[in-house]
């Protein structure tokens, strides 16, 4: 699956994947490892992993992430992606499960 996308679509998984990672306003070292993962799984370049990793240290902005810009035939992935991140650290805070809640709704 992660196959698939094109390098703007890796980006966007992972804008996602960091974008609810900060959803606790806090990265875990368990989320920071699994967005780590992502990246290697993803084989992004140098460009694509400074991105990620600026997305760790300050959380993309709210207007930039936008479900209606998840490709139809990838929004499984991303919701798939959203809540193994969300559960990486063992802990899915009241904020977490709303923002999971609301990306399922949007994405169905």
């Amino acid at each position: 699956m992660l196959g698939n996308l094109d390098s703007q679509d890796r980006l966007r998984l992972m804008k996602f994947v960091c974008s609810f990672a900060w959803a606790d306003l806090r990265i875990a070292d368990q989320e920071r490892s699994f967005v780590q993962k992502m990246m290697r799984k993803l084989k992004l370049d140098d460009a694509e992993a400074k991105q990620v990793q600026q997305w760790l240290e300050l959380p993309p902005r709210a207007d930039e992430v936008d479900p209606n810009d998840i490709p139809r035939e990838h929004r499984a992935l991303f919701l798939e992606m959203a809540k193994s991140i969300v559960g990486a650290d063992g802990e899915i805070s009241e904020e977490e499960r709303e923002n999971l809640a609301l990306l399922e709704q949007l994405l169905s």
